[in-house]
């Protein structure tokens, strides 16, 4: 790699040293040596690894080229992609790395296809985006995801119960881990039940990697298809509001602090992320636990483990496939050892940021009780997840209740036989066959 390039001139950086008292950065000016990015980007291809195996080449970047230039199998250009935990702090809540800035612009991407919906909160920056997140932040406070704990105890122990009905073997993820976040985040928002499984076909289809131009139109016409549905539960909640977050949205458009537009995207995140992520990261956590029986055996004996194996696990799944959303440099940016420069186009990987040795010692081991940094399976800055109580709250429910109610549950077919899903969004398996 070069040095720097001795006719880019001084460049404005925020120094953290320079602080002020009131919180705001202050512009310092000096001539970093940064390294010039003159090798060729790389072609970077979402892979699938078995199970839950992490990302060889993340961890090849990870070791070798943290901050490593790529190209990607869709859209145009090339980008930078972020592995190293600092570096993945810094650029998701510097304000020089803009989500909004990428609207209307071709960039690189994995999928044919924009994944939020028109309007959405991933591409707002703040003040703007504080504006949209704040008409449902109160809904997912930590007193109100604790004033949610007995209605999703309940409705967790009521699909228990017809899980042992059915009895033995049965398929856990379509019995428990899928249908508890969708039912949870329908009641939420207002989705009449009638409607559910609708929500869980459209969340499949939206959240997947749409790879040829087929999959790609299929992704539009059910983004349209979801726009008309939530607009239309939204006048009706307008006419007769309820006791949601449906209503809610429709009296702040109705205020003028949304837009319908704005809406939409809104509810579609909540509700296809609020049942997809959880759905697979719980699946992924109780595989976990039923292929590792010293895990099992720790927090059976020990169930005062389980908010720390939720955080644990968290931080070891590599739940996505691939990247998540771009934001770009609105001016040269030093990050580590080199330069972004202005317009360029910055991805960051939370699933190797979770890796990181830096951070986390051992990072390849599963230890319940870990003290280390916050891992970043959120997110992290501005653009943190919208519900990551809820989502804490949910898992930690399933664990504990299916650890104490069925102390005898097990897989019922060899490891090696799971089915995984594929060109979607987070990483879970197809089924999870169990007996108990």
């Amino acid at each position: 790699m070069a040095g720097y390039p001795a006719g880019l001139g001084r460049c404005k950086y925020w120094s953290r040293e320079t602080q002020s008292p009131a919180g705001a950065f202050a512009v310092a000016e000096r001539r970093p040596t940064l390294a010039e990015h003159t090798t060729p980007a790389r072609l970077y291809e979402a892979v699938e690894p078995p199970g839950l195996d992490f990302d060889p080449v993340f961890a090849e970047l990870l070791r070798n080229e943290p901050l490593a230039r790529l190209r990607l199998s869709h859209g145009e250009g090339e980008c930078w992609l972020a592995t190293r935990y600092e570096d993945v702090r810094l650029i998701t809540s510097d304000p020089r790395f803009s989500r909004a800035a990428i609207v209307g612009r071709p960039f690189p991407k994995m999928t044919r296809h924009h994944i939020p919906m028109d309007k959405a909160v991933s591409f707002v920056d703040p003040p703007g985006h504080a504006r949209v997140r704040g008409v449902i932040a109160g809904a997912f406070s930590h007193p109100s995801v604790e004033r949610l704990r007995p209605r999703a105890q309940r409705i967790l122990d009521g699909l228990l119960e017809e899980l042992l009905r059915a009895g033995s073997p049965a398929d856990l993820v379509e019995r428990v881990t899928s249908p508890f976040p969708l039912t949870l985040i329908s009641e939420l928002i207002g989705i009449p039940p009638a409607d559910r499984p609708l929500m869980r076909e459209w969340a499949q289809v939206i959240l997947g990697r749409a790879s040829d131009d087929g999959a790609a139109t299929r992704t539009s016409q059910v983004k349209a298809d979801a726009g008309v549905y939530f607009r239309s539960l939204a006048a009706r909640r307008r006419a007769e509001p309820r006791d949601d977050l449906m209503s809610v949205l429709a009296a702040a458009v109705e205020a003028g602090r949304l837009e319908e537009e704005e809406l939409v995207a809104l509810t579609g995140l909540m509700q296809f992320n609020g049942w997809h992520a959880v759905r697979n990261n719980t699946s992924n956590m109780m595989y976990i636990l039923l292929t590792r029986p010293d895990l099992m055996h720790r927090l059976r004996t020990a169930p005062d483990l389980v908010r720390g194996a939720v955080e644990e696990l968290l931080r070891y799944i590599p739940h996505k496939h691939g990247v998540g959303q771009p934001r770009i440099a609105t001016e040269d940016v030093e990050v580590g050892s080199t330069l972004v420069r202005a317009g360029e186009v910055v991805y960051v990987s939370y699933v190797a940021a979770n890796r990181d040795q830096r951070v986390y010692p051992k990072p390849d081991d599963i230890d319940f009780e870990r003290r280390d940094a916050p891992h970043l399976a959120f997110g992290h800055g501005p653009h943190v997840c919208v519900a990551p109580m809820l989502a804490r709250m949910e898992s930690e429910l399933l664990l504990s209740t299916l650890i104490e109610r069925l102390p005898g549950l097990r897989l019922a077919v060899p490891a090696d036989r799971i089915q995984w899903q594929t060109e979607i969004l987070i990483r879970g398996p197809v089924a999870l066959p169990v007996a108990w």
